[in-house]
């Protein structure tokens, strides 16, 4: 379907200065991103022609590509911590404003995972990365335009992921992956290290390290296929230039277009991302630009709204409930850094940043609602949507050290400012009936003229930590306090200020770790606070008008890390206790609620024995509404929650062949509800993936042939709830092929 055209953007009187900056900004990102490119094309030839792409021997144990040594954002110099014994995890990760830690280090449970991950599964978009960490689901259907997630059964959304430790500076919708080098995960809240997420996320962390050159030049290929006819192909290129190499380069780009496993859709994906570093004597300088666009035509991924306790079965993924739908999501950043060391225990650093982000079509809405226990839906409908967002992103910060006696101090101090603006409208179609297993088709309504601005908000922080360390690193003490102020504006369609909020709240943070038996084996304890945006609630709905202050959900944990040298096991057993919005009798709102989440953990990484690779773990969670409106549903089951839900990954290095290696994933929830009252109820699943590679030379040059297949038994099943507030279910991945081929050249 064609899409409407498209129109100017609203603005009033008082915004027109911020209008006419927007309008110069997505056109500046791309016309840095494009000469940057080009100049970096330039280098690259010019560099080939005097050097020569190393060829290092394929790997007989990991079958792996070369690993590229990056450098950290925010450290004393420190460059990113090395991948652990099998490659697929690394040894540390940096932690905001407590910096970068090795894992034994740290009093919080985190994985970070790795480039040659990311390249050896094909993952394509973050959700795929994460599909390896047990204590993470999705809330939206495989396929969405948007990836969100719930870690340690509480939402986190997409724009809640950081990179280099900021947010609001990554493409929205879909975060493409070819440009990441670590994503790194720590569970539990946390604004203490990173200040307050966007959407005010409190189940965890997600950081994104970005793609530096290494000191080796890198050119490498890759062409792929995804069923049903999907295509693609990458490059991903990279030099350091001078005589000490202190000028690195890296290019990732990525292209892919064709039919998806949804019947009758087609989409198409484009990313440009150039990375720039320069490494002097005592400072280092960062310039990254991407370009991110993806789009769909013919249908969308649908989730699932019902009214009754019975829940039909699931229906195939390949069926197709919104034929007619089509959506663009185009996202332009840059980011720039820059660290100083003023002396060998003090270092001074800042980062800068803007993103801008434009969608339109059905973007939004996508559920197929008032289904029955027949799957019949009787009001269901379509939307076509323009919107914008815009944000603004700076830090500065002092990191340092020093001892007294024999007792160690690391300290950091840091300022955050992110400042977003947002406009959005919607057309809506009339109502029409449709099947969960024979769906109707209806036209997509015309897409609004203009997005007008709707939203405005300033989030800013101060943050103080300090690690002591004694008795030789066998414990380490961590104090850390961070001041966080919100503001936001909402906006009518025609400007006027509909609400205004302005709050602050100040959360502590508290870390212990214990090493009792040696470097290998730490104890540690923390408690922590997560920060999110008070309630503000108006008549008529409401008794009275009224702004809650921001609500402060609390983690207290208690865990065991043991690294045996090849692999490691994380024990966490933790409770997060969330406030929520109820209303009690005569519309009097409060924000008394709350959800609770008691959890024990196991997760573990590494080799097991030469040649065969482990990464997974298990959870076990108790999730309860513990404080409900007048008391009507304490102690029920959260929504969301399942019991029990697992990862198992395996790769096996295939004797008497080198190269080959044959991997296998099992991933499985327990059932879960979808509403409060605990009467609809999903049954749990299980999927199976498996796959391979082979990593061998080709006239001299490196190649690496994989092969991976999601879903292998293509079961039907609801994956989850989207929301803790409707009852929605989200659906999980259909049976879907993956292959590719990697060559450096």
């Amino acid at each position: 379907m064609k899409e409407a055209p498209s129109g100017e953007r609203k603005r009033d009187q008082g915004v027109a200065g911020l209008a006419r900056r927007r309008t110069r900004g997505p056109r500046a990102v791309r016309r840095c991103t494009a000469q940057a490119a080009a100049c970096l094309c330039w280098c690259l030839a010019t560099a080939a022609s005097a050097q020569t792409a190393s060829t290092a021997p394929v790997a007989g144990s990991t079958a792996s590509l070369p690993t590229v040594t990056v450098t950290a954002g925010s450290g004393l110099g420190e460059e990113l911590p090395q991948p652990y014994s099998g490659g697929q995890v690394a040894t540390g990760a940096r932690l905001g404003l407590m910096g970068q830690l090795d894992n034994l280090d740290t009093p919080f449970n985190l994985t970070a995972f790795t480039a040659q991950l990311i390249e050896d599964q094909q993952a394509r978009t973050l959700a795929d990365v994460l599909s390896n960490d047990p204590t993470v689901r999705f809330t939206t259907s495989n396929g969405h335009a948007y990836e969100n997630f719930r870690i340690r059964g509480f939402d986190v959304n997409q724009n809640d992921v950081a990179v280099e430790g900021m947010f609001g500076l990554l493409p929205l919708g879909h975060i493409p992956v070819e440009f990441i080098e670590r994503v790194e995960v720590l569970k539990g809240p946390n604004a203490a290290i990173g200040g307050m997420a966007p959407s005010g996320a409190v189940g965890g962390v997600v950081n994104l390290a970005l793609k530096r050159a290494g000191d080796e030049p890198l050119n490498r290929l890759t062409v792929g296929y995804q069923s049903a006819s999907q295509l693609s192909t990458s490059v991903d290129l990279s030099r350091r230039l001078g005589e000490d190499k202190a000028l690195g380069i890296r290019l990732n780009g990525a292209l892919s277009h064709g039919e998806t496993t949804l019947s009758g859709q087609s989409k198409k994906r484009e990313l440009l991302a150039v990375a720039l570093d320069y490494r002097g004597r005592g400072w280092k300088a960062t310039l990254d630009l991407y370009d991110s666009k993806a789009g769909f035509r013919g249908g969308t991924s649908a989730m699932y709204w019902f009214t009754s306790s019975a829940i039909p079965s699931a229906p195939d993924p390949s069926l197709n409930q919104f034929p007619s739908a089509y959506g663009d999501l185009n996202s332009q950043g840059l980011l720039a850094r820059l660290e100083y060391q003023l002396h060998d225990d003090l270092t001074a650093y800042a980062g800068w940043g803007v993103m801008s982000h434009d969608f339109s079509g059905f973007i939004n809405g996508t559920h197929v609602r008032s289904l029955n226990a027949a799957g019949t839906s009787s009001t269901t409908r379509t939307y076509g949507s323009r919107g914008y967002n815009d944000n603004v992103s700076a830090e500065a910060g002092l990191r340092g050290r020093f001892k007294l006696g024999s007792v160690r101090h690391e300290w950091a101090l840091q300022a955050s400012n992110l400042v977003q603006a947002a406009g959005a409208a919607t057309n809506t179609s009339a109502a029409y009936t449709t099947s969960l297993y024979s769906p109707s088709l209806m036209a997509m309504p015309a897409l609004p003229t203009s997005a007008p601005k709707t939203s405005e908000s300033v989030l800013s922080s101060l943050g103080l930590i300090d690690t002591v360390s004694f008795w030789h690193d066998a414990v380490r003490l961590s104090v850390g306090l961070r001041h966080q102020r919100v503001k936001t504006t909402n906006l009518s369609t025609a400007g006027a200020v509909t609400g205004a909020y302005d709050q602050s709240a100040v959360t502590p943070m508290l870390g212990l770790v214990i090493k009792p038996w040696g470097p290998g084996v730490s104890l540690y304890a923390n408690y922590v606070q997560g920060l999110s945006k008070g309630d503000s609630v108006s008549t008529p709905t409401y008794a009275y008008n009224h702004t809650f202050a921001p609500y402060k959900t609390e983690q207290r944990e208690l865990g065991l890390k043991w690294d045996t040298g090849s692999f490691t096991h994380t024990f966490s057993l933790f409770e997060i206790n969330k406030p929520m919005l109820i209303t009690l009798s005569g519309n009097v709102p409060s924000d008394g609620g709350e959800k609770r989440v008691r959890g024990l953990e196991w997760t573990t990484f590494g080799e097991l024995v030469r040649g065969t690779r482990v990464l997974g773990g298990v959870v076990h969670a108790d999730g309860r509404q513990t404080k409900t409106a007048n008391g009507s549903y304490d102690g029920k089951i959260a929504v969301g929650a399942p019991r029990w839900q697992g990862n198992l990954g395996m790769e096996w290095d295939a004797p008497g062949v080198p190269g080959l290696t044959l991997n296998g994933k099992v991933v499985s929830s327990a059932s879960q509800y979808l509403d409060s009252a605990n009467t609809q109820r999903l049954p749990g699943w299980a999927e199976l993936e498996l796959g391979a590679r082979y990593a061998t030379q080709m006239a001299g040059k490196k190649v690496v042939w994989r092969f991976n297949v999601i879903n292998l038994m293509d079961r039907h099943y609801y994956s989850g709830a989207f929301s803790d507030t409707t009852p929605i279910a989200t659906l999980g991945q259909g049976r879907t092929f993956l292959t590719s081929l990697s060559t450096d050249f």
